[in-house]
């Protein structure tokens, strides 16, 4: 996990620059989070620099914005102006946050990238409430084109970390058998395959 956290220390001042490219796929998957988070206590892990949280925490009443990197988080605080937004270091797998803490978990463009990302998942059910939701929108490699696997090749080239490589009907089948409903689900055009899920707990 530390050549993890590294790689996202050094690359955090150079991150909203790289993301620029996707920002229509983006705008779309604000405008989905948006109506789910509305008026709603969130927790986002894996926030970057906080882009996702800066654009809809109007709609929420409350943004816990966490990431193991304290570089991103560096960068997200330098111009965060809402106080429904909070930004701190923390770990996804051992998070500070009681049982049941949050209506909503983002983990956005994240599962692939950290090892174990089941254990990822155990801990957001932990403090996500029963009846809340999880916004999982991740890029979904395994379904490339010829040009996006070179894109893919060269970026762990240089030590992006990639973890799992999923095409979206794998990764929402990984999520599925991890315990979550598969509520909604689309593919979102950008750099690479943007498979936008929403998830409940499924009842056991």
């Amino acid at each position: 996990m530390q050549e993890h956290k590294d790689f996202w220390d050094k690359n955090a001042g150079r991150y909203n620059h790289f993301m620029q490219k996707d920002w229509a796929a983006y705008e779309e998957m604000y405008a989905r989070i948006r109506p789910v988070v509305k008026a709603k206590t969130v927790l986002e892990l894996a926030t970057g620099t906080g882009l996702i949280a800066k654009n809809i925490v109007n709609a929420a009443a409350h943004i816990e914005a966490t990431d193991a990197s304290a570089e991103m988080i560096l960068e997200a605080k330098r111009d965060t102006r809402s106080a429904k937004l909070h930004f701190s270091v923390q770990d996804m797998f051992r998070l500070p946050y009681a049982d049941q803490s949050f209506d909503v978990v983002i983990v956005s463009n994240a599962l692939h990238i950290v090892p174990q990302p089941e254990k990822a998942l155990a801990e957001i059910r932990r403090v996500l409430k029963d009846d809340g939701v999880l916004i999982a929108p991740t890029f979904t490699h395994a379904g490339n084109s010829f040009s996006g696997k070179v894109r893919a090749f060269f970026m762990k080239r240089v030590g992006f970390p990639l973890h799992s490589k999923w095409t979206s009907a794998e990764y929402l089948c990984f999520l599925r058998q991890n315990g979550w409903t598969v509520r909604k689900s689309v593919v979102l055009k950008a750099s690479f395959p943007l498979t936008y899920a929403e998830c409940v707990k499924m009842e056991v």
